[in-house]
């Protein structure tokens, strides 16, 4: 299956929306399945970084631990699951408007299903962020554009 691909157009600039989009202790504000998000090392993200996020999937709360790929600040970001049952794979890319004053923001998410997780990425995770994406990026460019980042 191909992976789920939603841009929106932020009324912000891109160093303001990459610093928000890149800080784990955000995802919880603007992605409506996060629970809690927490870096696991301490210092600045990098390349290798991981982070321990519990999103909650139909009933359940599942955490996932995922790895920085690569950070080009303030342009894009990949990361991907390293463990448990649903791993994600997620780039992310912010393209500068109107002289560097909006941000057009490109979210494309891909999952792989290990154990049980094969089973939950056809039935509930993929139609859960098919329906989720559209709306966490209106609630990132409201969060953006009522906190001017």
């Amino acid at each position: 299956m191909s992976a789920i691909r939603e841009s929106i157009d932020i009324d912000c600039p891109p160093e303001d929306a990459y610093a928000y989009l890149t800080d784990p202790a955000h995802l919880p504000e603007w992605q409506l399945s996060a629970v809690a998000a927490e870096p696991l090392e301490a210092g600045p993200l990098h390349p290798g970084s991981r982070v321990r996020v519990t999103r909650r999937v139909g009933t359940r709360q599942i955490p996932v631990t995922l790895e920085f790929d690569a950070l080009d600040p303030p342009h894009s970001w990949e990361l991907h699951g390293v463990e448990g049952p649903v791993r994600p794979r997620t780039h992310g890319e912010i393209e500068p408007l109107d002289d560097g004053r909006r941000s057009r923001v490109t979210i494309e998410v891909d999952f792989e299903g290990h154990g049980l997780g094969k089973a939950l990425v056809p039935l509930v995770v993929r139609p859960q962020a098919r329906k989720e994406l559209p709306r966490d990026e209106a609630l990132l460019k409201q969060r953006l554009e009522r906190t001017g980042a």
